[in-house]
């Protein structure tokens, strides 16, 4: 079972966080990682839900047994990071890194790279549609292929060839990954 946080509102940019990165502006919200403190991820979604920024947080339910009880937990799916879509101006900017628990947004080579929008989209399917997953390595090689037909039709991933029957579904700029069951579904390649 899963679940996410969705939280609606705000801004559009690209840019680099303080320090050595570059600013590049642009109108279009896009959705880019932000890493936060160990288990703040849901403190995080409500501070910046409370700065109107839309924010996503991927969660899974658990079972966790006790000598005493047993409990149904939800936690986040990507310990640690939060997908928040702004633009990339420099007060929303700002308005995210002043976000208590917040360390800072994903970076490759001191620049912020958006997560592309239909990654986001095809996590928040996949957690929509309670499709069994399990988490999975994050994978660079292997065959990308697309869904055709179902429910899952158009979502994206890497087949394994190790593994018959199960997708990959990566978030490239936190370099998590899913696997989910694919039997029954046609693929094409991409």
């Amino acid at each position: 079972m899963s679940g996410s946080y969705g939280i609606v509102a705000a801004g559009d940019a690209l840019w680099t966080q303080p320090g050595s990165q570059v600013v590049v502006e642009d109108s279009l919200p896009q959705w880019f990682a932000v890493q936060t403190r160990y288990r703040f991820e849901k403190k995080v979604v409500a501070l910046l839900n409370h700065k109107n920024c839309e924010v996503y947080l991927p969660l899974r339910t658990e079972h966790h047994s006790w000598s005493d009880r047993q409990k149904v937990v939800t936690i986040p799916l990507f310990p640690g990071y939060v997908f928040v879509r702004i633009d990339r101006s420099r007060e929303s900017r700002h308005a995210v890194l002043q976000t208590a628990g917040l360390l800072g947004f994903v970076t490759f080579g001191a620049t912020v790279i958006p997560v592309p929008t239909a990654q986001i989209e095809h996590l928040q399917l996949l957690l929509q549609k309670k499709v069994l997953f399990s988490l999975h390595p994050f994978a660079h090689i292997g065959q990308r292929v697309r869904i055709r037909g179902g429910c899952l039709h158009g979502l994206e991933g890497v087949l394994l060839q190790q593994e018959k029957g199960k997708l990959v579904v990566s978030i490239d700029s936190i370099q998590r990954s899913l696997a989910i069951e694919i039997r029954g579904y046609e693929l094409d390649l991409v």
